[in-house]
């Protein structure tokens, strides 16, 4: 692990017993730290240069001497959310000298080989364990009678992408996710306007403007009948996402979603939120979704921060609410209700944002749990004034709300 004198400790559990340390005074610690980053980030942990720094600052300040050390220095640096505890768990125990690994890999290799008179080895997150076995060579397979199988009634690889959480999807998986999202149509239901346009039905109204001018034009003796009726249009799209650590997972995904909305239609505006509020419309337009969700990175800098849910909401109110909320707009509302202020001046600016506007969708991947309640200050302050509650954690979920979004339209005369 290091160039300077290392000695064997044996740590207490759940350590690994034969880990290496030695004395962190620079050496290779930094290359190994990050490596360590690199095999983190593969498997779905947003690790990024400021945190790889960060722990390795750490790490020559707090020293090596000690496994227990080097373990929650890493853990404090590294890891932001309760879910990726065990994936760092693991890449830790593989990564610095664990005995197990051969055994571990050999489980995942050869699946059919098991032993149970030993002590249990807890499996292999999948999402580390691809990263893994990326570059590992497949066997060939000699080849066999093909046989064919009739499948109907199983579910395909698509169905159960569709179904699994976002937070629980492979690195593969998550990029299959990606481009699904950026394919999905948001078509919102049309609703009329106080514009009238030509028409043909007689049915409709009589438009006595145009018969007037034309009369004019070409004298008494000719008069025609003409009609107008109502013209309608999809009302404007806004949408606002939280940004925060407890919604990193989701909120990654759903910046595909935002681009993919503000490029289908006209009228669309997006919003980003943690501790202040970014408006992000003109930078997600662009052919490239990768350019384009790449500025967006570089211009949030309160990404995987806190949480600031009433304060955000009062900003929009303030600053974008008349420009952007008219004609009967439909907000999408995208965060788990976890306030750090506690709700604070939460109620009083969601009435206002419900007031604003003739849809209020909250949209909160909490609801992928059966029974689930808001208990959260701010989330119990959000309930009453949002017109309804969707869950957002999988592709299934957003292809229901495009279709609920599409589905409603008003039964008004044309």
């Amino acid at each position: 692990m290091t160039d300077t004198q290392q000695e064997s400790v044996t740590p207490p559990a759940p350590l690994a017993p034969n880990l290496i340390v030695g004395k962190a005074d620079g050496g290779k610690i930094a290359e190994n730290i990050l490596q360590f980053a690199r095999l983190l980030r593969s498997a779905g942990m947003p690790v990024g240069p400021d945190r790889v720094i960060l722990a390795t600052e750490a790490v020559l300040a707090a020293g090596i001497e000690r496994p227990q050390i080097l373990y929650w220095t890493l853990h404090a640096s590294l890891v932001s959310r309760p879910e990726h505890r065990e994936i760092f768990d693991q890449a830790f125990y593989l990564f610095w000298k664990d005995p197990n690994f051969l055994a571990q890999m050999l489980s995942v290799m050869l699946p059919s080989f098991r032993d149970d008179s030993g002590p249990k080895q807890t499996e292999l997150s999948r999402r580390l364990r691809d990263p893994l076995l990326a570059d590992r060579p497949r066997p060939q397979m000699q080849p066999e009678e093909r046989i064919e199988l009739d499948m109907s009634g199983t579910w395909s690889a698509d169905e159960q992408l569709k179904a699994k959480d976002f937070e629980q999807m492979s690195a593969e998986e998550q990029t299959r996710a990606r481009v699904a999202i950026q394919r999905m149509d948001l078509i919102l239901d049309e609703r009329p306007t106080r514009r009238f346009v030509r028409s043909t039905r007689s049915s409709n109204r009589i438009d006595l403007r145009r018969i007037l001018r034309e009369t004019a034009s070409h004298g008494s003796d000719h008069v025609a009948l003409h009609f107008k009726s109502r013209r309608w249009r999809a009302p404007p799209l806004v949408i606002l996402c939280d940004i925060s650590g407890s919604m990193d997972a989701y909120a990654r995904m759903m910046l595909h979603f935002l681009y993919a909305a503000t490029n289908a239609r006209d009228r669309v505006s997006a919003f980003l939120f943690g501790t202040r509020l970014t408006n992000i419309t003109r930078t997600l337009k662009g052919k490239d979704p990768d350019r384009a969700i790449a500025k967006v990175a570089g211009d949030v800098k309160d990404w995987a921060g806190g949480t600031r849910i009433g304060q955000s909401i009062e900003d929009f109110n303030r600053l974008w609410a008349r420009r952007v909320l008219g004609q009967n707009a439909t907000v999408l509302l995208i965060t788990d209700g976890l306030d750090r202020e506690g709700g604070e001046g939460l109620g009083d600016a969601a009435r206002r944002l419900r007031a604003s506007c003739r849809r209020l969708v909250w949209l909160n991947p909490l609801m992928r749990y059966d029974g689930y309640s808001p208990l959260a200050q701010g989330a119990r302050l959000l309930k009453p004034h949002v017109t309804e509650m969707r869950p957002c954690h999988n592709l299934n979920s957003l292809e229901t709300l495009a279709r609920a979004l599409s589905a409603s339209k008003s039964s008004a005369p044309r």
